[in-house]
């Protein structure tokens, strides 16, 4: 990566911008479920929507704290842990999710533009803040998607869509034109 990095600040910006509309639709989907579709899974080999949010608030935790003078994958995280079949209550998982996505944000919204180049660690391996803020982004982009896809199984007939809802492109894109050309 060159030394000036053109378009990296603009990239941080659109990564954080993504990050918080993916976060928007998960807590969307999380509405729509009761908290037995937390736990549930589809088989042995698939995790529970509970185990995503608490593997991503686990990452998130790890990789954004100190993130300047530490190694993303902290001595004291417990990633296995993340994935074991444990029921909390709702509050308790929220709260660790919410914790996750703060560290993440407040995290991402202090790199200045002067530190754009500046390397940390995950696991020994060195990124720019720039990557590692990409690489990120992509990572909580997948489990969210694993997120809606088992929040939509698990609500059935009664799931309000999040985005375009099938047989509905055309309403959304007049929709949007008349918005943003308002």
């Amino acid at each position: 990566m060159s030394a000036n990095c053109d378009g990296c600040d603009a990239t941080i910006k659109a990564c954080l911008l993504e990050l918080r509309k993916h976060k928007a639709l998960a807590d969307k989907a999380l509405a729509q479920i009761d908290d037995a579709a937390l736990f549930h899974r589809l088989n042995d080999q698939q995790n529970s929507i509970a185990v995503i949010m608490r593997h991503m608030a686990g990452n998130m935790i790890s990789r954004w704290t100190d993130f300047r003078t530490t190694d993303g994958e902290k001595p004291n995280r417990n990633r296995d842990e993340e994935f074991a079949d444990r029921r909390v209550s709702r509050s308790e998982l929220t709260q660790i999710w919410e914790t996750g996505w703060a560290t993440t944000f407040a995290a991402i919204e202090s790199i200045r533009p002067d530190e754009l180049n500046h390397t940390l660690t995950i696991r020994g391996e060195p990124h720019t803040y720039v990557l590692a803020v990409v690489r990120q982004a992509t990572h909580y982009a997948y489990h969210v998607g694993q997120i809606l896809l088992l929040a939509k199984h698990f609500r059935g007939e009664g799931w309000k869509y999040l985005t375009v809802a099938p047989g509905k492109s055309q309403d959304y894109n007049r929709a949007m034109q008349a918005k943003n050309n308002a």
